[in-house]
């Protein structure tokens, strides 16, 4: 068995929505069912008893797919989805096995094709160790409890979002809707807030000028500053870092000198020292998020329950096996600490380690109550009183947060804080959700979604997020309407974000270049904060390699499928293979969105059976039958009708004359028409006014600068020349089609061919150009995509044998010596088509060779 290939599919893609690792694996003969394996099955099952049932014709392919996801959902991870496809090479499987985060997801992989091989020779597999690495692995990666909460309310109101860093950053919604979390703080949050809640002296003094209850106290230099401060303000004090968090060297109820050295000690190791006097009763944790409480807790120190039988010690393990407990925040609870402070706080019960506390006896193991320490919670957010609840907001308020856990120290809160002597102890940014969502005792609150409230509204005031997103795919035209709809989009003063394979683009400012098709940019394109609205060019090899850069578009234009193009790669041999990856944006359109499909091409037109939403189809024949019986049942459809361009749904009509469309030339070039029909349906299927689309529609140039490289049209010494970056059958067939209706004396074509292609794909080209253009001549350049020198010309020139009208063959090497040849052969009223392969390049060379004419 050998894998060839594992990737990381990181969005919606062919074979699911789910996040996935996709390997290709060969397998020998023998490998190809189990049941020529023999004595292979009872030697996995020894290593991994628990992978689960196996056919007997099971190849090892689909024995290592389905380790994979054990694995995983042994560790503990959500995962249920898996599958192996047989290839058209064989031996060769492809496995997709879903994870929940990627790097447990390849490691668990890595860990399988172990185990086979394992199996397979006689070796060894520690699965136990194995699994406990994934859970490990798994615990320090994925999102903690609070985060978590807060990810799971926004999926659950449909809301985007994006994990920025391997931490808590996370952005939810897109462009300039978007808005950001760092665990429970949000983005509105300032720096100044947070500063002012984590100095506890001066958030102190802030709330007791508001009036809000506070300890009295200071901060103190040493020891013995310390101690006169206890003194004056009257012991019990509690001795605390100024800025800590978690509890962290915190000690409560200091009654000695003694004590107080320790407390002291505990707290400088963190940061600079306060004493602040010790308010009696339990400690609360109220949550505040904007102007309301939200849930509260009553925290309590970790403790054990003696049972007259075991030691201190053995109480502790036994609470710790809890399945609840973990070693940090991923868990509901944390395990209790057993270290020198739970031994000193033992001391203070007169107890150690080895003491057998009386039944019934509360050995505490530490002061302070945080679920970081091993402390448990009760939920008490239905006895607040109104009065406690209005200072806990005030303070929030006045120190600045949006999300502000309150710590209270009182004899309860079912009455006002000033009539019990408590007060207001600490104000925390960024507070721990853990006791809210999942309290030890009582009812649990949804307080992420009380956060994702605040963040995106509720109610007739809610939104999600998100912005319009248009995903634009095909086989040819999809640079074009990309473009068209962007500009469309522009046309009504959006800032639009665009995609494709000349680069990406912001409000008209291009910010990246190269090819830019793929998720990658996808993403990037929908973090940018001024972005309104996205066009986003998305091809197959993006798709391929990672998936969609997005969950969801609001519409999906396919522009075409036709004979296809790239076949003979990544299994993709024929058109209908090329469907399954082309459709993935159909099948990712919003219930509310749309698919806009061409309805002349049976391939695009039968997507619409997979369309969560509705189809717009178009097509410039309204008479053809798929168009017929859309526009029977009353749906959308685009349609050209004598001069005009038609949208029409039901007995309502709109026309727009295609004199007024300049890219289509009066509606004489057949391909730029349909690229037209896609642009106009896409912008009615995201709402756009019809005075915005018939004004974009009508100032949208179809030269270099706005569309680089599809049909150009320029004058050279009376002579037309025409650039495009066609490189395919259907695209040949189209440009014959569009220069066939321009008039001309001598019709000549430059041509190059891309190496990667099959050989049939790069002879056909030739063989449609040469029952159209006189004149060819053929160059060889940066193409060659792996091919030997002179291949790529010997296929294009195969194709012109017996060519009906060519009567001139060139072979030039050198993309830009090419275009001069041409050019020098050019008379007043000929025409040239260039087909360019460095797209910029060639076109500047054009230019500069055009202004010398």
């Amino acid at each position: 068995m050998d894998v060839s290939r594992t990737r990381a599919l990181r969005g919606p893609n062919m074979w699911s929505r789910h996040t996935a690792i996709e390997a290709v694996v060969n397998c020998q003969d023998a490998e190809r069912s189990l049941e020529r394996l023999p004595g292979f099955e009872p030697r996995l099952r020894q290593l991994f008893p628990r992978i689960g049932e196996l056919r007997s014709n099971a190849s090892l392919a689909q024995v290592l797919e389905q380790a994979t996801l054990a694995l995983q959902a042994q560790a503990g991870c959500p995962v249920t989805f898996s599958q192996t496809h047989v290839t058209p090479e064989t031996g060769t499987y492809q496995l997709v096995i879903e994870y929940s985060e990627e790097d447990v997801g390849r490691l668990a992989f890595e860990h399988a094709v172990k185990l086979v091989n394992a199996a397979q020779s006689g070796g060894e597999f520690d699965a136990d160790a194995v699994i406990a690495q994934l859970r490990e692995l798994d615990e320090d990666i994925r999102l903690g409890p609070s985060t978590g909460s807060i990810v799971n309310a926004a999926l659950a109101r449909g809301i985007p979002y994006r994990r920025l860093t391997q931490g808590s950053l996370v952005q939810f919604g897109w462009g300039a809707k978007q808005r950001r979390i760092w665990a429970a703080e949000v983005d509105a949050t300032s720096a100044v807030s947070e500063s002012i809640a984590q100095d506890k002296d001066l958030c102190k003094r802030l709330l007791q000028a508001a009036g809000v209850p506070v300890p009295t106290g200071r901060p103190v230099e040493s020891i013995d500053d310390a101690w006169e401060v206890a003194q004056d303000i009257g012991l019990p004090v509690v001795v605390k870092p100024q800025d800590g968090n978690q509890g962290k060297g915190v000690t409560v109820n200091v009654t000695t000198r003694e004590g107080m050295e320790a407390a002291y000690k505990a707290a400088d190791e963190i940061g600079h020292v306060m004493v602040e006097k010790f308010l009696p009763g339990s400690d609360y944790r109220l949550l505040v998020i904007g102007d309301k409480l939200i849930a509260a807790a009553r925290r309590d120190p970790p403790h054990v329950i003696g049972d007259g039988a075991h030691t201190v010690k053995q109480l502790v393990d036994k609470v710790n096996a809890d399945p609840r407990r973990g070693d940090g925040h991923a868990t509901s609870l944390t395990k209790i600490r057993f270290d020198d402070i739970a031994v000193a706080r033992l001391v203070q019960q007169s107890l150690t380690p080895e003491s057998v506390p009386e039944k019934g006896q509360r050995v505490i193991l530490r002061n302070n109550a945080n679920l970081s320490t091993g402390g448990t919670a009760t939920d008490v957010t239905d006895d607040v009183h109104p009065e406690v609840a209005a200072r806990a907001i005030a303070a929030a308020q006045v120190v600045g947060l949006h999300v502000c856990g309150v710590d209270i120290v009182a004899e309860s809160v079912l009455r006002p804080l000033e009539e019990i002597s408590g007060g207001i102890v600490e104000v925390n940014a960024a507070p721990g959700l853990r006791m809210h969502l999942s309290p030890s005792y009582g009812k649990g609150r949804n307080v992420g979604e009380a956060i994702v409230s605040h963040l995106f509204g509720i109610g007739n005031k809610s939104e999600d997020g998100r912005i319009p997103v248009v995903a634009v795919t095909g086989t040819n035209g999809k640079t074009t309407v990309t473009r068209l709809i962007a500009h469309l989009f522009a046309s009504c003063g959006l800032k639009v974000g665009m995609t494709n394979t000349d680069g990406v683009y912001v409000d008209g400012r291009q910010i990246d270049s190269g090819d830019c098709s793929g998720p990658k940019s996808a993403r990037n394109l929908l973090m940018h904060p001024d972005v309104e609205a996205a066009v986003l060019e998305t091809a197959r090899g993006g798709i391929l390699r990672e998936g969609l850069g997005f969950d969801r578009c609001q519409v999906a234009v396919v522009t075409n499928v036709g004979a296809g193009d790239h076949l003979g790669m990544n299994f993709l041999h024929t058109a209908e293979d090329l469907v399954l990856v082309k459709r993935v944006i159909v099948q990712n359109v919003a219930p509310s969105g749309y698919a806009v499909l061409n309805a002349t091409d049976p391939l695009t037109a039968n997507m619409n059976a997979i369309c969560p939403g509705q189809v717009i189809y178009f097509a410039a024949d309204r008479h053809h039958p798929v168009m017929a019986t859309h526009r029977a049942q009353g749906k959308r459809c685009v349609y050209v009708d004598g001069d005009q361009l038609i949208a029409a749904q039901g007995v309502w009509r709109e026309s727009i004359p295609l004199r007024e469309i300049p890219i289509t030339r009066g509606g004489l070039i057949g391909f730029q028409v349909e690229n037209a029909m896609a642009s106009v349906a896409a912008a009615w299927a995201v709402g756009l006014d019809w005075d915005t689309i018939r004004r974009g529609v009508a100032s949208f140039a179809n030269d270099a600068d706005n569309a680089p490289g599809r049909f150009n049209v320029m004058d050279y010494r009376g002579a037309t020349v025409i650039a495009d970056y066609g490189h395919n059958g259907d695209a040949m067939k189209a440009l014959v089609g569009a220069v066939a209706a321009l008039p001309a004396k001598t019709r000549s074509v430059v041509i190059s061919g891309a190496g990667d292609r099959r050989d049939e794909d790069i002879r056909v080209q030739t063989e449609i150009l040469g029952g159209a253009f006189d004149e060819v001549i053929l160059y060889e350049d940066a193409c060659q995509r792996g091919r030997a020198a002179g291949e790529v010309v010997a296929l294009l020139r195969a194709g012109l044998e017996g060519a009906s009208r060519t009567q001139h063959i060139e072979e030039i090497i050198g993309e830009f010596t090419a275009i001069d040849r041409a050019l020098e052969r050019l008379q007043p009223g000929d025409l040239c088509l260039v087909l360019v392969d460095q797209v910029e390049e060639a076109l500047a060379h054009l230019a500069k060779r055009i202004s010398e004419g």
